[in-house]
Parts: structure tokens; C-alpha cells; sequence
């Protein structure tokens, strides 16, 4: 085990909305430490939202975020030599995080050309409550309303 728990790092703002969860996102979206290109890509999904949706782009990306985020999930745990999946509420620095990945990691599995359209699409399908992010988030809680029975192994 480690000594001691590690510094929390703070991020800075992203520089058109003044944002640290944009920040978190487009470091998330970084590939190969192009930083610069992330956040052009993370832009042009939110104007081609705003044009898709008539809508602000930024307000449809949070709402996506948050019908992305889950709330609970299972963990793994060992009692006697057997292995129950246990649903444990989840963090809510863990919810974020898990959020962004899935809509990022959802948006790189889709089928349009370029990753701003891909990810713009995403987006959209989050915000209306539908797309694989939306699905990704329901197989998690099935799972873990599946091994309710289960909670009293709890960590």
C-alpha cells in the first residue's frame, strides 16, 4: 500500500467558457499529448451541436454528461472462495469520470467520418437520453439491481 494519499491536482479553466470540467474532457479526449487539437475538436462538436440542436452546445453537452453519469455500479469481491458482484454507490468525482470516458470512448466507436461529427452525435443522443453511453449506463445499473441481493457484503 502507499504511504500516504497523493496531492489532489487542481485544473485550469479552459479558455472560451472558463470550464474546469471542459478542461477534464478535453484532457480525457487528448491523444499523444495534442492538446491544442483536443480542445478544436471538443469546439467544433459543441458549434455543430448548436447547430443541430438550436441550442447553447455547452448546456446540451452538461445535460448529456449528467444523464451519462451512473450512480451505482457492482465490484468484485471474494467471500469464502466464491466471487459476488457487489453494487456499491459510486463517487461522485467517479461518476464524472466515468461519464467522460463512456461518451468519449462511445463517440470513437461511432460511424461518421470525422471524431468532431462523432462526437457532436454523441452528445446529442446523451442529451435526448438515448446512444450507447445511455445503454452503457443502464447495463450498469441492471447489473448491479440484479446483485442487490448481494449488498451485504459491502466493503
Amino acid at each position: 500500500m502507499r504511504k500516504s494519499k497523493p496531492k489532489k491536482r487542481y485544473l485550469l479553466p479552459d479558455p472560451k467558457f472558463q470550464d474546469t470540467l471542459v478542461t477534464k474532457f478535453v484532457n480525457y479526449l487528448m491523444e499523444r499529448g495534442k492538446k491544442s487539437l483536443a480542445y478544436s475538436i471538443f469546439y467544433d462538436a459543441i458549434a455543430i451541436v448548436e447547430k443541430k440542436t438550436s441550442e447553447n452546445g455547452l448546456e446540451v453537452w452538461k445535460r448529456a454528461m449528467n444523464n451519462v453519469m451512473p450512480s451505482v455500479e457492482v465490484k468484485s469481491r471474494r467471500v469464502g472462495g466464491a466471487t459476488f458482484q457487489v453494487p456499491v454507490e459510486i463517487r461522485p468525482e467517479r461518476r464524472i469520470n466515468l461519464s467522460i470516458k463512456w461518451l468519449i470512448d462511445f463517440a470513437r466507436l461511432r460511424g461518421e467520418k470525422t471524431m468532431m461529427d462523432k462526437l457532436a452525435g454523441e452528445i446529442i443522443a446523451a442529451s435526448k437520453g438515448e446512444g450507447a453511453a445511455i445503454k452503457k449506463k443502464d447495463d450498469t445499473h441492471r447489473m448491479a439491481e440484479a446483485n442487490k441481493a448481494f449488498s451485504h457484503f459491502r466493503f
